[in-house]
């Protein structure tokens, strides 16, 4: 005996319109990527604006004070670290030969050939600066929308009141209100994050009598903010400026730096996370882990607050569904 499936129009519909937000979702995710990175910059700035706007000066004017401050700061400690690096590792190209053949005397090794090899690799990184100074546009856009999301955001409660009405807008007002208060508390862990990384670094260059300490120090801060890679990215230009001087000294900054890993990815930020958002040690960890396997490191920068967000919408819908009423 055949059993006969019927499908509703309902389902069908359903399914096609599932399908077509997963296309669009997936057509636009650039766009959400960035959306996404201004709220969380959003939620983060918005008591300094509203603190610096109680001091009557007008909220835009208050927005553009910070950009000043913040990118300032940022530029001015990248215009010191840059042109050092720059310098430091011409010389190291230069010195190579000599260091090489002290460390093998009785090797035979084509030192014009070794320099050849290596010269493509200060090329790389001429790309990779040029790739990074591509991205401005993007940059320009994240701080766009955080600028208009900060000037609307005292508009939120009415927009929500047309759209899903009195009785929700409560609703929505108190998961929003949650999430920014999760957020900012997660990008104040994150500057605390890249605060301790700088110091330790800084700390730990002084004592090994490394050139340029305070340069090196800042810049392993600031990459703190990409997980996974950044202690790397951060490691090479310290470890080049070590070889420079000699071969040991790099090596002792090989293992400062491998230190100041460890102890950031099993002790500091599972800490600093559980203080300044609620989030275990071990769901932060495996929140930075899947999402950089999943996203790469677009995926690591979110995941925390991704699953902070999660977090939030799923407590609220356990919440209703207890308390329909």
């Amino acid at each position: 005996m055949t059993s006969k499936i019927e499908i509703s129009h309902r389902t069908i519909i359903f399914t096609v319109l599932l399908l077509a937000g997963i296309w669009l979702v997936l057509q636009i995710k650039d766009i959400l990527f960035l959306l996404f990175i201004s709220f969380v910059l959003m939620s983060a700035l918005r008591p300094l604006v509203d603190r610096i706007e109680g001091w009557r000066i007008p909220r835009p004017l208050a927005i553009l004070l910070i950009y000043a401050v913040v990118l300032g700061g940022i530029s001015y400690s990248f215009a010191s670290v840059v042109p050092v690096l720059i310098g430091q590792f011409s010389r190291f190209l230069q010195s190579l030969p000599y260091y090489v053949s002290r460390l093998s005397p009785n090797w035979s090794i084509d030192i014009q050939s070794l320099t050849q090899q290596i010269t493509p690799i200060g090329e790389n990184l001429v790309r990779l600066t040029v790739g990074i100074f591509s991205n401005i546009l993007a940059l320009l856009t994240i701080l766009m929308f955080t600028f208009y999301f900060l000037l609307e955001r005292k508009k939120t409660d009415g927009f929500l009141v047309s759209i899903v009405g009195g009785e929700s807008t409560a609703k929505f007002s108190q998961v929003l209100r949650e999430v920014e208060e999760r957020l900012g508390a997660w990008v104040g862990g994150e500057v605390f994050l890249m605060t301790v990384i700088g110091v330790l670094s800084f700390v730990g260059l002084t004592l090994l009598h490394v050139d340029f300490a305070l340069p090196l120090a800042i810049l392993a801060g600031l990459l703190e903010a990409v997980p996974m890679i950044g202690p790397v990215l951060s490691a090479v230009p310290a470890i080049l400026v070590a070889l420079a001087t000699s071969p040991l000294l790099a090596l002792s900054v090989v293992a400062l730096y491998f230190i100041i890993q460890q102890a950031e990815n099993n002790l500091i930020v599972p800490i600093v996370m559980k203080r300044s958002v609620g989030l275990s040690p071990l769901w932060t960890i495996m929140a930075l882990l899947v999402g950089g396997r999943l996203g790469g490191v677009a995926g690591a920068i979110l995941a925390i607050p991704l699953v902070l967000v999660f977090q939030i919408v799923l407590k609220q819908l356990l919440l209703q569904q207890k308390n329909p009423r």
